[in-house]
């Protein structure tokens, strides 16, 4: 067995990629536009088809990848499948993403992140959830909004929000109440006392899903997220480098809006495919649900 890390190591690790965007990637040529556009690391996914089940991409593609570019890489692994950690541990990626995109391997339990060397990235979609992973050793969260790549970014403001919310609910609250809180959204009560001293959850949050556009990236940044995940789909237009150096710049500089303007300017024609479908427009018509 390998020697494990501490976990202070693997959260200062994460820390390292505070205030940057992750792209995810299918090919060594968008990796590289990821890289010079100003990425802080790239998450490496199978190319194609979303039907059936999905899962760790083939390492040999993460392998070319990995000598293609210099920035830190990630690769998924399912939930619960420890197997496939083992082998994206051994292939040499930075950092493993515990990921609810993937189909799930196992229903009940996580990996037990604590036996890796690698720093985890895990999904929530509320302080409860968050911080259960982060006792399974979860040096990241990514707060996870749509799982369909179409644009939709309604879901993770929504969750992102309830983090939020809930962190200033706890900060707000009386020391004795604290336990019965612990109680409520299932976390450990030491963490959950770490976040109302720290104001913030004990490890980065990282905001994923519908991010397509310089604003979306903005919006997540004021919403006190300490950076973003983009999925491939950016890469499908016209000027895929203009469009991602355009979101890295938005979370650069999330509060001036001279810069957000220069970066949103002249994106319409690359996002046609990414527009919602008249099903869910007839929905917020009729008032949502």
């Amino acid at each position: 067995m390998p020697r494990r890390t501490p976990f202070s190591i693997k959260a200062g690790l994460a820390q390292m990629l505070r205030g940057g965007t992750i792209f995810e990637v299918t090919s060594v040529q968008q990796a590289k536009i990821a890289e010079e556009a100003g990425a802080c690391s790239i998450i490496v996914s199978e190319p194609g088809l979303r039907q059936g089940i999905r899962r760790m991409p083939d390492p040999s593609l993460i392998k070319e990848i990995k000598r293609a570019v210099s920035v830190p890489l990630m690769a998924r692994a399912r939930v619960g499948h420890f197997v496939e950690a083992q082998i994206l541990e051994a292939i040499g990626v930075d950092y493993i993403d515990e990921s609810e995109l993937l189909a799930l391997a196992d229903e009940d339990n996580f990996i037990n992140k604590h036996n890796f060397r690698c720093p985890f990235i895990c999904g929530c979609r509320n302080l409860g959830e968050a911080l259960r992973r982060v006792r399974e050793g979860a040096a990241m969260i990514r707060t996870q909004g749509e799982l369909l790549g179409q644009g939709n970014v309604a879901e993770t403001v929504k969750n992102v929000r309830n983090v939020m919310k809930e962190v200033r609910v706890l900060n707000n609250m009386d020391e004795d109440e604290v336990f019965a809180f612990a109680k409520k959204i299932a976390a450990p009560y030491d963490l959950v006392a770490q976040v109302k001293q720290m104001g913030r959850l004990p490890v980065v949050q990282f905001a994923a899903g519908g991010i397509v556009t310089p604003a979306d990236a903005a919006l997540m940044m004021q919403l006190g997220c300490d950076g973003i995940f983009v999925g491939s789909e950016v890469f499908d237009s016209a000027d895929p480098y203009k469009r991602v150096s355009g979101i890295v710049q938005a979370v650069r500089h999330y509060n001036d809006p001279h810069v957000l303007v220069e970066s949103s300017c002249g994106l319409e024609d690359s996002m046609a495919e990414l527009n919602l479908g008249e099903d869910r427009i007839e929905q917020f018509g009729r008032g949502g649900e």
